[in-house]
């Protein structure tokens, strides 16, 4: 396996969605390792759910340079879409300043993760120029066409198209309803440009007319903008194999004659009861609400008790046995010295790393780090935390290695009043004071005592 100057690690495998296999890793260039993974389309406050594909992808790279490489996390932010404009009417107000609330939102939400930013996070509307070229690529090569200000793609042009999703392709409905119907060439092509309709407040120029982008081929302009064209890694949900990454693969192949990426590595839904948890189907809980019951350790730990190709499901149940894992976690914490932990629990260390090597299987790997603690808890002498620490930084979860530190009594009252409008309640007033709070540097959680205050993340 071809690592460059980096020194020979332990091979990793991962799951490639394209050949329904294990593949192992073997990156184009070991110090530049590129990742892209599907961000949301902000309209609305992203759910709990949305934070599973930016958990498992930001582990993922803090894994990958734990291992040696050098990691470009590219996650993007879907700010042109039919579905911004359609809230934006129900709210009265421009497309462009929903998508910006939207995604500032975003990034406050996931910033109390605590798991670092992306290396770039890219915006629809900043690679216009990009989009429009590659589009332009597409005609000229004669796998689009126009249509009365639209272009779309021409699917049958492309003998691979279907091979990402293994979908027949005369069973495939590209989910655009009738809009367009009667300027395709086919039912099966599916649109790279639109052109601006009644109701629509934002457009760009373009060869084609006034309009806008397609979501498929957004993504594709912004990753191969920032990391080529098969580049090691293109991540997201497994709801987006098809259309939008069946269709992303398919418009930068015909363009640039090279795949888009070498592996396509899907995590599983977020589930609530038997269903995927989603906005269309309503029972959602906001990320925001649930980080403010359980804060990020919790949430981070339940992401990782699954494997993350595997449906996971979300109920106050699961939280609670992460909450009591995480407590688990936090007492081992306190009781270990700073320093070099024992050769005698390498096995522990050792067997947690080869999990993650191994299709990135974090549950296996949290049992392998429960096994370091049980057997940390019976040495008779002083244990040092080093091994717990690497093991937890990967995870992102050093937070419950941190001292806790008394509240003072400023966020004390703020936090008894919002606990009182909470069982009043009176939503908008809990939701006023937990930001006094945030504002201070402290959040309520609820601990096994009760509601307790902790640093802000």
């Amino acid at each position: 396996m071809r690592r460059g100057t980096l020194p020979a690690v332990p091979d990793v495998t991962l799951y490639d969605t394209r050949t329904r296999s294990l593949q192992r890793f073997e990156p184009r260039d070991p110090s530049r390792v590129g990742i892209y993974a599907c961000g949301p389309t902000v309209y609305g406050r992203v759910h709990v759910g949305n934070a599973r594909p930016f958990i498992v992808f930001s582990q993922l790279k803090r894994f990958l340079v734990h291992e040696g490489y050098g990691v470009t996390y590219v996650g993007n932010i879907t700010d042109i879409n039919d579905k911004i404009y359609d809230a934006a009417a129900k709210l009265g107000k421009p497309s462009a300043e929903l998508a910006a609330e939207m995604a500032a939102a975003y990034i406050a939400d996931t910033d109390r993760l605590g798991l670092g930013r992306p290396d770039a996070e890219p915006y629809a509307s900043q690679y216009i120029d990009q989009i429009i070229e590659l589009i332009a690529r597409l005609v000229e090569g004669g796998n689009a066409y126009a249509c009365d200000g639209d272009v779309y793609f021409r699917v049958r042009t492309l003998d691979s198209y279907g091979q990402l999703s293994r979908r027949d392709l005369d069973q495939m409905d590209q989910g655009e309803g009738v809009e367009g119907a009667d300027r395709k060439e086919d039912p099966l092509d599916f649109a790279l440009w639109k052109a601006t309709k009644e109701g629509e407040d934002t457009s760009w120029d373009s060869p084609w007319g006034p309009g806008r982008p397609g979501w498929h081929i957004e993504c594709s302009a912004m990753a191969e903008a920032l990391l080529g064209v098969e580049f090691d890694i293109h991540g997201g949900g497994v709801d987006l194999v098809f259309p939008h990454h069946e269709n992303e693969a398919a418009q930068t192949l015909a363009a640039r004659g090279r795949p888009l990426a070498r592996i396509w590595m899907h995590n599983g839904m977020l589930e609530l009861g038997t269903e995927k948890m989603a906005k269309s189907v309503g029972n959602i809980r906001g990320l925001a609400e649930v980080l403010d019951d359980v804060g990020p350790e919790v949430l981070i730990l339940f992401m990782s008790t699954g494997h993350y190709r595997q449906p996971l499901a979300f109920s106050d149940e699961a939280l609670e046995d992460a909450r009591r894992a995480a407590n688990r976690i936090r007492e081992a914490g306190r009781r270990l010295l700073a320093g070099p932990s024992p050769a005698a629990l390498e096995p522990y260390r050792d067997a947690f790393f080869a999990a993650l090597r191994n299709d990135f299987n974090t549950a296996e790997a949290l049992a392998s780090l429960y096994g370091w603690i049980r057997e940390a808890n019976r040495s008779p002498e002083a244990v040092g935390d080093s091994h717990l620490r690497e093991m937890l930084d990967v995870l992102g979860l050093t937070g419950l290695l941190v001292a806790e530190e008394a509240a003072p009594p400023e966020a004390q009252e703020l936090a008894a009043k919002r606990d009182e409008a909470r069982r009043n309640k009176d939503w908008g007033e809990a939701d006023r004071l937990r930001d006094e709070l945030r504002a201070l540097g402290w959040e309520v959680r609820d601990g096994p005592d009760g509601p307790e205050l902790v640093r802000a993340a």
